[in-house]
């Protein structure tokens, strides 16, 4: 599996650089470090490793001083990264493998044909032979990975007249507005399936394949110069089409004219953007770089610039510090036994890598005379690979899981979401990020208002475009760059917009029309406004500028603004009032739910066995912060039509005083509790099989740790096993267990007055420490940078340099994160 890197620490990602090598485990082939071999050995009882090394010399000189002529070293076979350090031309590499049996450190050298059995050998050869695991995020290796639809080249596409804009989408079917398809062949928009990532959908692209059997759709919002995500509904598989410019052409979308920008001229083109480029990395000033812990860059893995980015910007938290590095012993000696799968463990890695400062050190004063004496100009950091960890973070993600530019804002949504699902007991550092939103809807029609709240993570600011406040310097710089191009001569001198931060604010607090909106006074479709405000602020408030949009055209466009982002922000006044005297409230009746022809058979018997709840939906539902029963009781009562449809079933019965009971149905005996093992149940009616039980305890754990791992996993043994490693804190809970198990009565523990979600509350108070910019046209190309503020200095993080900033760019970011001023 791992070859290539210890799964714990960074000091083996180059062996070379580590005096102890890379230990791999004969058994599940995953590689450890010298200081993490032991702690494996001691967890798995697993004896034998193989050793692999690196060796650096100093090439021989030949009789005139020079280094001999270069031929091909037979002696390097480990499919390792070289050390960038070192120059080719004057160091040579020395792999070396040798078998080791713990715990005596027994070693046999490799390779030893005459004293090891032949299926050692083979094995050992296997090892000494993989490729590294990692090598598909390399750039030049992501060609040609799907395979071509069969269908793409006779695809019929109906002449129907429809044209798609290049906004404002919504499915055909449940009017949702994520995760939408485009049906090639008669322009349908519908939604997908509801994922583990939040990406919504009630499966009405596939139903809708199923009618009619129209066999490729492209999913909106991923359409590119370069592609887009296609999928083949009959050959059940992303696919490419080789045609796809035509058929979204027949839709009116002009994919391939999304090379350029409006003027046909390709980015790198362009003189403004160059520009852009120079001002966010601040090039053409000699920058200082910074050494030590916290100041240590991220490799770029081929466009992974929106992953270091939004990394560097949260391990300058000190909650995510200490929630993982600060735990590091107890994370790693309770991670599964494989950790390449667990997500705080990889969190705790690069957190560890990144603050250390173990991988961030200035070169001594031999090696910088050397290379003085040499002309070398190389640069010096280097910075770590988060290979391993994009890896997991990615995996099953269409997006992030390819080597595709991606939104640093959908990057850092995705990483709560993370967090929130593995949280490390009650810990949960993505508490300090989340805050809750008061929407007040007013009916226009009656004047009568509703509030309700929801959770939410950032600050999504307007660009105020309309209130400019250099509109005369706007227009000539336009007329001027309109004639540049007529006459083909250089563009002038960029002139950005500027804009007034107040001016965002306001635009962000202001009344917005509601798109279909039903109003329960007069039960029928209304006109309807919408004001939000902050029910509660976070510890640290994340405000993204929405800067990005479409033509008319479908070209990508990004709003080249400067914002004069204030250093110390005050958001005070933006706090929800509630309900106001002489405010009517709107009756509280639900809209009528419409429900698909196809689908009116699923509902004929509301009564559906509890086993059968849809489980991904409670999940979705739970994540947004809803106590768990509430969310089974949702699904359930709404017949599994999907989580949008559970959702506003919640928004009507969120005010009733058992909305939080558990669910309960005549006929079953009381409390469904089929479902709700997975998420922790404890009462007598999960009681996990006896012989399970002895299966666990045979290898040495308490009863009471394995009955509350298998209660936990729906009495799956193998997720039981690693939720023990994982959940070190319950064996302290042990007695309390074991009462539990002996109280007839335990159910009663779910009587609790359920929690609403978690939010750190207090003053709106905020100043500036962190900012992430992009350069580029769109967030699917160009570059992200990150800029902190760290020891009264601000500090240019850019992939793997790490610099001390002179000119912060503070007026052309995209991101920005605040932290709360104690009151």
């Amino acid at each position: 599996k791992v070859k290539q890197a210890c799964l714990f620490c960074r000091d083996s990602e180059i062996p070379s650089n580590s005096e102890g090598g890379l230990y791999v485990c004969m058994n599940t082939f995953l590689a450890f470090g010298r200081e993490h071999v032991e702690r494996h050995f001691r967890k798995t009882g697993q004896s034998v490793y193989m050793h692999l090394k690196r060796h650096v010399r100093e090439k021989v000189r030949g009789a005139s001083g020079g280094a001999l002529p270069k031929r091909r070293n037979s002696k390097i076979f480990l499919d390792l990264d070289t050390d960038d350090d070192l120059n080719s031309d004057d160091y040579e590499y020395e792999d070396e493998a040798k078998l080791v049996i713990f715990p005596d450190h027994y070693e046999i050298a490799l390779p030893n044909i005459e004293e090891l059995p032949a299926l050692v050998t083979i094995a050992c050869d296997a090892v000494l032979s993989s490729k590294s695991p990692y090598r598909k995020q390399d750039p030049d290796t992501w060609e040609n990975e799907l395979p071509v639809s069969k269908y793409a080249s006779n695809l019929t596409q109906l002449d129907n007249g429809v044209r798609i804009p290049p906004s404002g989408w919504k499915c055909a079917r449940c009017d949702l507005r994520e995760n939408l398809w485009l049906n090639l062949t008669d322009g349908s928009i519908l939604c997908g399936k509801w994922f583990f990532d939040s990406a919504g959908g009630n499966g009405h692209a596939l139903e809708h394949y199923r009618d009619m059997g129209y066999p490729l759709a492209v999913k909106l919002g991923t359409i590119t110069p370069d592609g887009a995500d296609v999928y083949s509904f009959q050959e059940e598989e992303p696919v490419l089409d080789p045609h796809l410019a035509k058929h979204l052409a027949h839709f009116g979308i002009d994919m391939l004219h999304m090379h350029g920008t409006e003027n046909g001229l390709r980015d790198n083109d362009i003189k403004p953007r160059v520009s852009e480029w120079e001002v966010i990395q601040e090039s053409g000033t000699k920058l200082k770089p910074m050494y030590g812990p916290g100041y240590t860059g991220l490799k770029n893995l081929g466009n992974s610039c929106y992953l270091s980015s939004v990394m560097q910007a949260i391990f300058s938290i000190p909650e995510f510090q200490r929630a993982y590095v600060g735990n590091l012993p107890r994370i790693f000696d309770y991670s599964p036994l494989d950790p390449t799968q667990d997500f705080n463990t990889q969190m705790t890695k690069l957190g560890h890598g990144l603050l250390s400062g173990q991988y961030s050190k200035p070169p001594v004063k031999s090696e910088i005379i050397e290379q003085v004496m040499k002309e070398e100009h190389k640069p010096q950091q280097n910075g770590i690979s988060p290979r391993m960890f994009k890896a997991f973070v990615s995996k099953s993600h269409p997006e992030f899981s390819s080597n595709r530019q991606q939104d640093a804002q959908e990057f850092f949504l995705h990483l709560v979401n993370l967090v929130e699902r593995n949280r490390i007991g009650s810990e949960n550092p993505s508490d300090v990020f989340r805050f809750l939103v008061e929407e007040r809807i007013q009916c226009c029609q009656t004047r009568k208002v509703r509030y309700t709240e929801r959770v939410d993570y950032l600050m999504q600011l307007p660009v105020a475009m309309e209130a400019a406040t250099n509109k005369d310097e706007l227009i000539a710089y336009e007329l001027t760059r309109r004639e540049a191009e007529a006459n083909r001569r250089p563009l002038p001198e960029l002139v950005r917009a500027k804009i007034p931060f107040s001016a965002c604010l306001q635009a962000f607090s202001e009344p917005e029309n509601v798109d279909d909106f039903w109003s329960s006074a007069l039960q029928a479709k209304s006109a309807g406004v919408k004001t939000s405000r902050f029910a509660s602020f976070p510890e640290y408030l994340v405000v993204q500028i929405k800067k990005f949009t479409f033509g008319l055209d479908w070209v990508p466009k990004k709003f080249d603004v400067s914002i004069d982002m204030p250093d110390l922000l005050d958001i005070n006044h933006l706090r929800a009032r509630g309900l106001q005297p002489g405010e009517e409230e709107l009756p509280d009746i639900s809209p009528p739910i419409v429900i698909p022809d196809d689908s009116k058979d699923r509902l004929m018997n509301q009564l559906i066995d509890p086993s059968d709840i849809d489980e991904s939906s409670v999940m979705q539902l739970a994540e947004m912060g809803f106590p768990l029963e509430a969310c089974r009781k949702a699904v359930y009562f709404t017949g599994n039509m999907g989580a949008e449809v559970a959702f506003n079933w919640i928004i009507v019965h969120m005010e009733e005083p058992d909305f939080a009971e558990p669910l309960t149905m005549p006929g079953y005996g009381g409390a469904a509790s089929a479902g709700a093992s997975v998420f922790g149940a404890t009462g007598l009616d999960n009681q996990p099989p006896e012989e399970i039980v002895a299966i666990i305890t045979s290898m040495g754990f308490q009863r009471s740790q394995a009955v509350q791992a298998l209660r936990a996993t729906n009495h799956n043994l193998e997720r039981a096993l690693d939720w023990i490693f994982s959940h070190p804190e319950f064996e302290e809970d042990s007695d309390f267990v074991i009462e539990m198990e002996n109280n007839a009565n335990a159910n009663i523990i779910s009587e609790a007055k359920p929690e609403g979600p978690r939010v750190k509350d207090g003053s709106g108070m905020y100043e500036l420490f962190a900012f992430i910019s992009h350069m580029g046209t769109s967030t699917m190309s160009g570059h992200y940078v990150c800029h902190i503020k760290k020891e009264g200095r601000w500090v240019i993080y850019n992939d793997h340099k790490v610099c001390a900033s002179e000119r912060p760019p503070k007026d052309l970011g995209y991101m920005y994160f605040y932290r709360r001023i104690p009151s």
